[in-house]
């Protein structure tokens, strides 16, 4: 018999809130988090605006030392990672930590310390590098903190599958659980790619949005988009097997009840002609939860705010929902948020649970000019109060990787 998962812990640094709570009411009140960058001087790049972490101190969760031995996208998991742990209410000394894992995926991990570093390497000579530079580097240096730090000595790995990463490290996990490998499982994604390097790499795939007005760049399904703004950020929840929450008395969030995960095996970045992988990957996440397409209330869109991709997945809803399609709600978070890459789908897992359990729909914001393909209901502009019941995340990545999670509220059983 397959085991029950739910949401006990949320944890999350974004553009529009540094907890959960705090991005959770931002996205409800419509807040745009996308502004100028000032990580680094943008006067000889195209690209002059992101969704940057705003007024983080990490010192409130790593000490000083131990923080300058982390790159940036390790410090955002951590303190994302942390903060769930926390939100749990786990008690360490009540567990068996061989039972409890860690999931957490970046699309590109450390490349603030390749940046620097490489700057370092070539003034001083490459053998003169930090000797921290490798750990630093790595993607699964994120999870594999937050395991030595929590005490977690289960499973502890790292999803890399570019954008939808976030995704696939929940609905792994999920299955971790689910099958009886596990019982609590740290899961999510964490990037920090607001950095020359990847800013210049992007921009020269023409990929970004070169809108200087932070109120027309990240805006999904307008006829007008010119493509995504990129975010950072770390989301973090903490997954765990129903009756051993209900034995301690834990709060539940959401339950997960399907997951579904395709590979177009078309192209290297652009998606399959019709959306046909994202929907393959939806009709799994339904079928994995045992639900009719007419059950969905919600989908929080990838909604990139590229051309391709918002045709595209608009394709892809109508060919696994059909005519239901047109009567549920989906809308992109990332018109507040911009784009987190491998974090994007943690922090819109964790925006679609709490979507459930306040029983409101995060808008698109900044939406305009109607696009006639992209012709769903995708809540412009202001969110909306509604019943929902079950809700949907989708999260599509270069390589052809879709992923889909499907997500139920929780009502507390006598």
């Amino acid at each position: 018999m397959k085991r029950r998962v739910v949401i006990t812990g949320m944890g999350a640094v974004s553009p529009i809130g540094n907890t959960a709570e705090e991005m959770w009411q931002s996205a409800r009140d419509g807040r745009c988090g996308i502004g100028p960058i000032t990580h680094f001087d943008t006067s000889p790049h195209k690209v002059k605006l992101a969704g940057e972490v705003k007024d983080l101190d990490v010192t409130r969760y790593i000490d000083k030392r131990e923080a300058r031995r982390m790159d940036l996208f390790t410090q955002y998991a951590m303190v994302a990672a942390i903060q769930a742990y926390e939100d749990s209410g786990i008690v360490y000394e009540n567990i068996d930590p061989t039972r409890f894992g860690v999931d957490i995926s970046s699309g590109i991990g450390g490349i603030n310390t390749v940046e620097s570093e490489y700057e370092r390497g070539q003034q001083r000579g490459f053998d003169r590098v930090s000797p921290f530079f490798v750990p630093m580097d790595i993607c699964n240096l994120a999870a594999g903190n937050v395991a030595i730090r929590l005490g977690a000595r289960g499973m502890c790995t790292c999803v890399v599958t570019a954008c939808a990463g976030g995704t696939n490290a929940i609905g792994d996990a999920f299955r971790m659980i689910r099958d009886g490998y596990l019982e609590l499982v740290l899961a999510g994604g964490s990037e920090a790619a607001v950095a020359k390097l990847a800013i210049g790499g992007f921009t020269s795939m023409k990929a970004l949005s070169e809108s200087q007005d932070p109120a027309r760049a990240s805006i999904p399904f307008d006829a007008e988009r010119d493509g995504f703004v990129m975010g950072e950020g770390a989301g973090v929840l903490m997954l765990e097997e129903y009756e051993h929450a209900r034995a301690r008395g834990a709060k539940i969030y959401a339950e997960i009840i399907g997951y579904g995960a395709t590979c177009d095996a078309y192209h290297i970045t652009s998606p399959a002609p019709g959306g046909e992988g994202g929907a393959r990957a939806m009709t799994e996440a339904l079928k994995d939860a045992g639900i009719a397409p007419e059950q969905i209330d919600y989908i929080n869109a990838h909604g990139t705010s590229t051309s391709l991709n918002d045709k595209c997945e608009t394709m892809a809803v109508k060919a696994a929902f059909g005519e239901h399609a047109y009567k549920l709600a989906m809308s992109s978070t990332k018109s507040m948020t911009g784009h987190l890459l491998g974090a994007a789908g943690a922090i819109e897992a964790i925006l679609t649970a709490r979507a459930l359990q306040d029983g409101f729909i995060p808008a698109t914001i900044n939406y305009r000019t109607p696009d006639p393909e992209c012709d769903l209901d995708i809540v412009p502009n202001v969110g909306r109060k509604a019943d929902l019941h079950y809700a949907m995340s989708n999260s599509l990545g270069f390589g052809g990787h879709n992923a889909s999670l499907v997500f139920k509220r929780y009502e507390e059983e006598a």
